[in-house]
């Protein structure tokens, strides 16, 4: 789980609260679950696999090729994924040029899904923002891959001071993890081939 949030650690974060509810549910179904909040790191800004000068992103690379579910989780900024979601986006970005040993994009047989948190409308525009770049990259983004949370424009309350909400965002993010589990152990068994040509 790669948490975009603002806020660098140890500072309470709403968005891993919320992605932490699928966690419980991957633990649940036997996954090992790693988080990773990325404002933590150097992350620079670029769009190759290494831009030097103690960038930290080829040990999230590493991580990612290492992983077979991965979870972006974002809060809803001016209604659209935070500015460290979008630095991490631009770094994946690398990814669609590169392929394993028989020619397939590195991210093929890999399952991703999105968590948002915020205080005005937008979630399903974050969502969508989010899965498609992964989509583009090469993940497979499952139906009903993502939860999120909030009240309605305007400002309000964060997830964590508000159990308004709460039972629907809970289940759905259940169902995700469901789901992203399903379709990744059916990929594992049945990978998706070489493209053609």
């Amino acid at each position: 789980m790669i948490n975009c949030t603002l806020k660098e650690s140890p500072e309470p974060s709403n968005t891993h609260a919320l992605a932490h509810v699928v966690a419980r549910q991957l633990v649940a179904l036997g996954v090992e679950v790693r988080f990773l909040r990325a404002v933590d790191l150097n992350i620079k800004p670029g769009v190759t696999g290494d831009e030097g000068g103690g960038d930290q992103w080829p040990e999230v690379h590493r991580m990612l090729l290492d992983t077979h579910i991965l979870i972006m989780a974002s809060p809803t900024w001016l209604g659209r994924p935070s500015s460290v979601a979008q630095r991490v986006l631009e770094r994946m970005d690398a990814m669609i040029s590169e392929t394993d040993d028989t020619g397939r994009p590195v991210a093929y047989n890999r399952v991703a899904g999105v968590v948002v948190t915020g205080n005005e409308d937008g979630a399903h525009h974050v969502i969508s923002e989010i899965a498609g770049a992964l989509g583009d990259i090469g993940y497979t983004v499952p139906g009903q891959a993502w939860t999120y949370w909030h009240l309605g424009p305007g400002a309000g309350p964060d997830y964590l001071d508000d159990e308004r909400g709460h039972d629907w965002s809970d289940r759905t993010g259940r169902a995700m993890a469901a789901n992203l589990y399903g379709v990744a152990r059916a990929l594992e068994q049945r990978p998706l081939g070489p493209p053609p040509g």
